[in-house]
């Protein structure tokens, strides 16, 4: 046998089979509730019809320290809290811009002489 496949044998050593021991650590999810926090701030700045959309706000912000702290129960009820105040906020700031186009148009119209 030549020198060098000699070395190369002796350098490689025994083959050890080892057995490997593997941990599964199960972890929960994410949760998966939002707490419109953004619908919540757009509320605050363009629709805050009676402080709807601050008070929507604040139980946004209360739904995220909620979810922060792992108490799911609570983030998703101040989440359906704010999501209701969001709505109305939205809805009756809506029906007030109609209310004023339409009296604004009324206006417009009975100046005119008809």
């Amino acid at each position: 046998m030549p020198k060098e496949h000699q070395e190369g044998v002796v350098l490689g050593g025994p083959q050890i089979s080892t057995s490997v021991t593997t941990t599964v650590i199960n972890m929960p999810g994410e949760i998966s509730s939002p707490d419109h926090v953004v619908w919540s701030l757009f509320n605050v700045l363009f629709m805050n019809f009676c402080c709807l959309g601050f008070i929507a706000y604040a139980y946004s912000v209360k739904s995220r320290d909620r979810k922060i702290v792992g108490d799911v129960t609570g983030a998703q009820a101040y989440a359906s809290t704010a999501k209701c105040l969001n709505i109305c906020a939205r809805v009756f700031s809506l029906l007030g811009i109609i209310a004023i186009i339409i009296t604004c148009a009324i206006s417009q119209h009975s100046h005119r002489g008809y």
